[in-house]
């Protein structure tokens, strides 16, 4: 919580250039573990290196369309190339964390004098005690997912190697980028005519720096930072790279997903009598769930076309269209 991949590289879990290309080196600064619960402390234990439920996956695909041939050559894509894409966070401790804090920021919101809407809108000013003890928590959790993801990757590189008998290296594993969704940081902007530190807070959706930020991989600066927008298990993915344009009008940040049009009810309703996995199969792509009831909530149609999502961001000029991914196999917590 408190080192990031740090631990992870020093265990073994990949190696010294993943750091490089991972939002904030993989270790986001002021996190403090003492400000976690045991409780959250517990759920996490248990659930390191795992990819979890719901939406969260590991998806083998592959690029089927290149949009921006130097950008794409920077991040290493080339067409028909063989792509691993992992979403999972920070699992039951980030939640347990967010339950944690909740009571925490119901009582500060009345101490402070502000007036909620909806309860699950409940905070505390960003300098105040629950203010910074919350920003240490959750970034402890952040850290705690980079981890995740880190040891996910890692042995997702071990079973490549094993299935071709040839070293993760030869056959081109490397990590693209990895960054984080769902968070508050404090980044600066400029608003008004003024340089000013602000608390950004991404909640499904992610950063999306233009080129020449400071805050990018060297090797980034001249595109702009990756910015990762996963569709459903069915249809594709897309890499796309910062803006600008972005900069000045979302404080650098694009939307991590495509999006639901369906609540999990409505989706098990529309897959009532049908055999998921055998429509998956017949499309091309192999699914493994950990259960019928996480294939049936996350049927392709619960989602938004992400084809059209993409577009709005290209043509808003908030991301630059990179690569379309179109996923061969994948695997549901």
């Amino acid at each position: 919580m408190e080192k990031g991949v740090d631990w992870a590289l020093e265990r073994g879990f990949g190696s010294a250039e993943d750091r490089l290309h991972i939002e904030e080196e993989g270790r986001i600064p002021g996190a403090d573990s003492s400000k976690v619960s045991e409780k959250a402390m517990k759920r996490g234990e248990a659930q390191l290196g795992t990819v979890g439920s719901g939406n969260h996956f590991v998806e083998v695909g592959y690029v089927a369309e290149i949009f921006d041939r130097q950008a794409a050559s920077s991040m290493g894509l080339a067409q028909d190339q063989v792509t691993v894409l992992v979403h999972t966070g920070s699992r039951g401790l980030g939640h347990q964390v967010c339950d944690d804090y909740l009571s925490v920021m119901l009582a500060a919101s009345r101490r402070h004098g502000i007036e909620l809407p909806d309860k699950q809108l409940c905070c505390a000013p960003v300098n105040s005690k629950e203010g910074k003890d919350y920003l240490a928590a959750m970034a402890a959790a952040a850290n705690f997912a980079f981890v995740n993801r880190q040891m996910i990757m890692h042995w997702t590189k071990e079973s490549f190697e094993e299935v071709f008998r040839v070293s993760g290296r030869a056959l081109g594993l490397a990590l693209v980028y990895d960054v984080c969704h769902n968070i508050a940081k404090v980044e600066s902007h400029e608003w008004n005519g003024k340089k000013m530190r602000l608390c950004v807070h991404r909640k499904g959706a992610t950063r999306a720096f233009p080129p020449g930020h400071r805050d990018i991989p060297e090797d980034y600066r001249a595109i702009g930072q990756p910015v990762l927008v996963p569709g459903d298990m069915g249809r594709c993915s897309y890499v796309l790279t910062g803006t600008r344009q972005a900069y000045e009008e979302t404080f650098g940040s694009a939307c991590h997903g495509a999006g639901r049009v369906m609540s999990r009810h409505q989706a098990k309703k529309a897959a009532k009598g049908r055999a998921i996995e055998r429509e998956m199969e017949d499309r091309g792509i192999f699914v493994k769930g950990a259960s019928r009831r996480t294939l049936v909530e996350e049927i392709s149609e619960a989602y938004k076309d992400v084809d059209n999502v993409v577009n709005v961001l290209h043509n808003a000029g908030i991301g630059k269209k990179v690569a379309k991914l179109v996923p061969i196999a994948v695997i549901k917590g």
